[in-house]
C-alpha cells in the first residue's frame, strides 16, 4: 500500500453555529508530510477532526488522491486509509494493549508483529490495560492502533503533549523509522513547532482558523524568526 495524497480546497467547519476552521486549502503529495502550525486556540485540532470526519465538513472539499470523501462519515475513511490519532489518544483503557490493536486491526499491511517491531515497549506491556500504561506507552498505543487500519494518510494531533523529553526523542525516532520505511502521508499538529516542521516536508501556520503562511520546509527555516514571532502573538 502506497501513502494518498490529501487536497484541502476551502473547507469550513466547526461546533454548532461556531466557525473554526474558514476557507483553507493545501495540498499535500503522497506519501509527504505537513506539519500544521499555530498557537493554543488557532483551530489545528478543529482542522484535524475535519479531516478525520469527526467533524461535518459545512463547505469545502477534501479529496483523497483525487477522489472526493467530504461526504464520507469517520468509519469510512478509516477504510478509504485516513488514520488519527487524537490528542486525547482515546484507548481502551479496560482492554489489554493486545486486545487494544486486534480490535483496529483491518487486515491489511500492518499487523500486531510489525506494530511491536516498531514499538518494542509495548510487546513488552502486550498484556498490560491500557488504564495502565504511563503517558508515552498509551501514545505509543495509539499511534500503534491507528496503524493496525494501514493508513495511506496519518493525521496525528498533538503526539509529543504532555511527554518527558526522552519519550518524545524515543517517539520521534519511531516516526522518523515510520517515514522511512512505510509508504505514508503524514499530517502532524504539534506546538514544539520546530520539531515538527523540520520532520516534514512543508508545513502551513493557522491563525484564528485561517492559514497565515505555508511553504516548504526550507522555506519556513529560512524564516524561522518571524514564524516564531508569528507563533508568540497573543490578542
Amino acid at each position: 500500500m502506497t501513502g494518498a495524497s490529501l487536497e484541502v480546497v476551502g473547507i469550513m467547519s466547526g461546533y454548532g453555529q461556531t466557525r473554526v476552521i474558514d476557507d483553507v486549502s493545501f495540498r499535500i503529495e503522497a506519501n509527504a508530510a505537513l506539519a500544521v502550525l499555530g498557537r493554543n486556540g488557532a483551530g489545528k485540532t478543529t482542522l484535524m477532526a475535519t479531516l478525520a470526519g469527526r467533524l461535518t465538513t459545512i463547505a469545502g472539499e477534501l479529496r483523497l488522491d483525487g477522489a472526493s470523501i467530504t461526504r464520507c462519515e469517520a468509519s469510512a475513511r478509516c477504510r478509504l486509509g485516513v488514520g488519527f490519532v487524537p490528542q486525547d489518544r482515546q484507548i481502551f483503557r479496560t482492554l489489554t494493549v493486545e486486545e487494544n490493536l486486534h480490535i483496529a486491526d483491518l487486515k491489511r499491511d500492518w499487523t500486531v508483529g510489525r506494530v511491536y517491531e516498531l514499538f518494542p515497549r509495548l510487546a513488552e506491556r502486550r498484556r498490560n490495560y491500557g488504564g495502565q500504561l504511563s503517558g508515552g506507552e498509551q501514545q505509543m498505543l495509539a499511534i500503534a492502533r491507528a496503524l493496525m487500519g494501514s493508513p495511506r494518510c496519518l493525521l496525528l494531533d498533538e503526539p509529543f503533549e504532555g511527554l518527558a523529553p526522552v519519550i518524545v526523542e524515543s517517539l520521534l525516532e519511531a516516526l522518523t523509522d515510520l517515514r522511512r520505511a512505510a509508504s505514508m502521508t503524514i499530517v502532524i499538529v504539534e506546538q514544539h513547532a520546530r520539531l515538527a516542521i523540520e520532520m516534514a516536508d512543508q508545513g502551513i501556520l493557522i491563525e484564528r482558523g485561517k492559514i497565515r503562511t505555508a511553504g516548504t520546509r526550507e522555506e519556513l527555516l529560512g524564516r524561522w524568526t518571524a514564524i516564531e514571532d508569528m507563533l508568540a502573538v497573543t490578542h
